[in-house]
């Protein structure tokens, strides 16, 4: 039996041995059972990533209960995480609860802002044995309610990295290098030059946000460039909600969601297996 970690020793070794911790959106009772399952069955380490909308909707107390329930009954590395939450209160509420992952994310604030943001989180967070992850540079796209336009992304400038990492203690730093939130209208332009100049700077994982549409050998290739961990969300709501809506249409009268949710988790499943091999964290457990 073991209980949720923080994510510090889990991304170090990942980054050490050049592989990534798949990190899954996940919303309530059934979407964890099934990234729970997937990493369990490719023996992988696994982050449950939980936004502020995530919160809203399940209830923290129910996504701390059932992320705690599966780390108790796998034997694998699980860490609950915290992800995007953009103020003090919202984290401090779920470390009362347990909660040993955080992402602070300051990245609309001015520099400084962020800065001091991000200290004021690592210095609570590390007083309950929790990791924090902090964003340097603005992605594109859509998390939750948050909306950045193409023309207001900003790319992570490697000349503030090593400031930013020394004068807030973070344990991982999510950079901005071309990816983005959501369904990528066209195929997105990497930046390995400059993740690998903010890869020398700084010994902390490195974050991948917006891995979703990413091909395998780019995802590979920022893992080879110090990304230890790799978010993943729209890639597996999209065939939980199809094999959901199929299902439906082709059983209208089916009323029972034992029965309706059965599809849409298979088919969740397998995109989460299919990430998981992406990020060669098969067998890491």
């Amino acid at each position: 039996m073991a209980n949720i970690q923080n994510t510090k020793d889990m991304l170090i070794k990942a980054r050490k041995e050049g592989y990534a911790v798949p990190a899954f959106n996940i919303h309530n009772l059934e979407t964890i059972q099934t990234v729970v399952e997937a990493a369990v069955e490719m023996k992988s380490p696994v982050i449950l990533a939980a936004t502020p909308g995530t919160m809203n909707y399940a209830g923290r107390a129910y996504v701390q209960a059932i992320a705690e329930v599966a780390a108790k009954e796998n034997d694998i590395p699980i860490a609950l995480h915290l992800d995007h939450h953009e103020t003090l209160e919202s984290i401090e509420e779920s470390l009362e609860l347990g909660t040993k992952s955080v992402m602070i994310d300051g990245s609309h604030s001015t520099f400084d802002e962020n800065i001091e943001l991000t200290k004021k989180v690592v210095e609570a967070a590390h007083a309950n044995g929790a990791t924090v992850e902090a964003e340097l540079g603005r992605l594109v796209g859509q998390e939750d309610d948050m909306i950045v336009e193409v023309g207001d992304a900003i790319y992570t400038d490697p000349d503030t990295v090593e400031e930013f990492v020394e004068r807030t203690g973070v344990d991982s730093l999510a950079v901005a290098i071309g990816t983005g939130h959501g369904v990528y209208e066209s195929k997105p332009n990497l930046d390995f030059d400059r993740l690998e100049k903010i890869k020398n700077l700084v010994d902390i994982p490195i974050v991948l946000h917006g891995a979703s549409g990413i091909a395998k050998e780019d995802v590979q290739k920022c893992i080879s460039l110090g990304c230890a961990k790799v978010n993943v969300s729209t890639e597996l709501k999209i065939p939980f909600s199809n094999a959901l809506r199929n299902h439906m249409i082709e059983h209208p009268d089916e009323t029972d969601p034992r029965k309706y949710f059965g599809p849409a988790k298979d088919a969740m499943k397998k995109a989460a297996i299919e990430k998981i091999l992406i990020c060669m964290s098969d067998g890491k457990a």
